[in-house]
């Protein structure tokens, strides 16, 4: 029976691979189901990508006939679970190299290529009635900010870099007038009255509750923090079909896959910014 989404609790999930953490489980699709072990692949991802793999799955599965089993969580929790042995997937797509290297040293991730890059950027409610026209603005006087510090990872420590990268930071937190511990929770805030501009991802606009009703504007990318923006996408050593793990792959970074991307917010990895950023981060195909 094809389901399209289903939420479930991220500790379940980690109980059933061995590990307990506390946190919610992003999406989770499974399609097609019943088709065949070898017509099937598993797919984990970070969360924050679910928005663009979802439509993109769909995609492979009506043209490959292939049923998708798709995780999308937080990365770090999945990571942990790959790294320790209690956690298996046949393709994953995480967020920080620094991981993706490290499943590949330990022979878990064949191999990786780059996937697409965050942006960050000035989230102000819609018609932007503070005039926020650059990140300098946020530390004027008056000015209310959204501000997540707790956020997970990378959320709060991303925004606190671009803030300190741009030299505002300790006006920035006077000026705070809401201290959330999620960025999509504290977002809200633009839209009640009670704040004018937050450091935020584009994806985050993308979504239905934000969608329509908030104005984005980009930040210089020398403010950027380098960890938390590349995403790759790789083949893992519990592949049931290698060949038709690679073949996703390459549909997920062809044109009709990366359009998902970005469409939900992010810089494709085959487009010219994109591969740009590959150089300048060193995502190199491995």
């Amino acid at each position: 029976m094809p389901l399209e989404q289903k939420n479930v609790s991220r500790r379940a999930f980690l109980k059933s691979s061995g590990l307990a953490l506390t946190g919610t489980l992003a999406v989770s699709a499974v399609a097609k189901a019943g088709e065949g072990e070898k017509r099937s692949l598993q797919v984990w991802s970070c969360g924050g990508l679910a928005e663009a793999f979802i439509p993109s799955n769909k995609r492979y599965e009506k043209e490959n006939g292939c049923a998708i089993a798709y995780t999308g969580a937080f990365a770090g929790a999945l990571g942990k679970t790959l790294l320790g042995g209690s956690g298996r997937t046949e393709v994953f797509a995480p967020r920080v190299l620094g991981l993706a290297k490290k499943l590949k040293a330990q022979g878990k991730m064949l191999s990786y290529k780059p996937l697409c890059f965050a942006q960050y950027g000035l989230v102000v409610p819609k018609g932007n009635p503070a005039n926020i026209q650059s990140i300098q603005d946020m530390a004027k006087p008056g000015i209310r900010v959204v501000l997540s510090p707790d956020a997970s990872p990378p959320g709060g420590k991303a925004s606190m870099v671009v803030l300190k990268k741009a030299g505002i930071i300790e006006q920035v937190q006077k000026n705070a007038v809401v201290r959330g511990d999620c960025v999509q929770t504290a977002l809200p805030a633009l839209l009640n009255g009670q704040g004018d501009v937050a450091v935020a991802e584009l994806r985050l606009t993308r979504l239905p509750e934000f969608k329509g009703k908030v104005d984005w504007i980009e930040i210089p990318e020398k403010y950027m923090p380098p960890p938390p923006m590349p995403f790759t996408i790789g083949v893992m050593k519990w592949a049931k079909n290698i060949d038709m793990a690679e073949h996703y792959v390459r549909f997920i970074l062809s044109a009709k896959g990366q359009s998902c991307f970005e469409k939900a917010g992010f810089i494709p990895a085959m487009s010219e910014k994109g591969k740009r950023l590959s150089v300048k981060y060193g995502v190199i195909d491995a």
